[in-house]
């Protein structure tokens, strides 16, 4: 098999992120229009924050959170890993790859990680670092 010789870094390729962008459009309007056969899913408010797939693409991490703690995030991960089959073959339905890639939900945790640096600048001392570095600044 070829090597891909335009993707060298250690990131995930550009197909990569055109595959995961495309797979997150796809699941959020399947559970947006309520299209699964599953009553306890369809009531659940469900963001899908970022899609990354496996370097050969048959595996996709799937970031998700319910809207406005509407329910525990393992719930809704234990209701789409319950339709994990379905949501599969709506994805790929929608998708014209050469397999259809295994689905894996995990929380999306990066509202958390914003809300720790919100934290970390509203510190003092970071706050008087920054006000520091900006009169260095200005005066070289």
């Amino acid at each position: 098999m070829a090597k891909n010789r335009f993707h060298t870094g250690e990131g995930p390729s550009q197909r990569q992120l055109r595959v995961g962008e495309l797979i997150r459009r796809t699941l959020s309007d399947v559970l947006n229009r309520a299209e699964i056969h599953d009553p306890d899913l369809n009531r659940m408010s469900i963001t899908v924050g970022e899609v990354s797939c496996s370097p050969d693409l048959k595996v996709a991490t799937v970031y998700v959170m319910p809207l406005m703690g509407s329910v525990k995030v393992e719930d809704a991960i234990a209701a789409l890993a319950r339709n994990k089959a379905e949501l599969r073959h709506r994805v790929a339905s929608e998708l014209t790859l050469k397999y259809a890639p295994d689905l894996r939900f995990r929380a999306d945790e990066t509202f958390d990680r914003l809300d720790e640096t919100r934290r970390l600048f509203s510190d003092e001392r970071v706050r008087r670092d920054i006000a520091g570095d900006d009169a260095a600044d200005d005066e070289g």
